[in-house]
């Protein structure tokens, strides 16, 4: 994996709006991995952590973060505001 998808800022930029900063697309993509996912480790989060935070369980975040099922528009407000993100960003 290149060192530049691993770099993240020591506070992580959450930007007003639907806006998605550069590191969480290029996680997205480099990876090939979900915007939750990338949004939640361009955070420092945890699965455990973010889950909590939404009230669900850590195993139903794993399976949305695989890209097995798209998100429903209320449980993506959920995982939102756990991280304090827009809707948008998530979709």
């Amino acid at each position: 994996m290149p060192e530049a998808a691993q770099t993240r800022p020591k506070t992580p930029r959450i930007p007003e709006g639907d806006y998605v900063p550069h590191e969480v697309v290029g996680l997205h993509i480099d990876r090939d991995i979900t915007y939750l996912r990338a949004w939640r480790e361009y955070l420092g989060l945890t699965q455990a952590e973010v889950a909590e935070r939404a009230g669900i369980s850590q195993a139903a975040l794993s399976q949305m973060e695989s890209g097995e099922a798209k998100l429903r528009k209320a449980t993506r407000e959920k995982l939102a505001k756990a991280m304090g993100l827009n809707p948008e960003q998530l979709a």
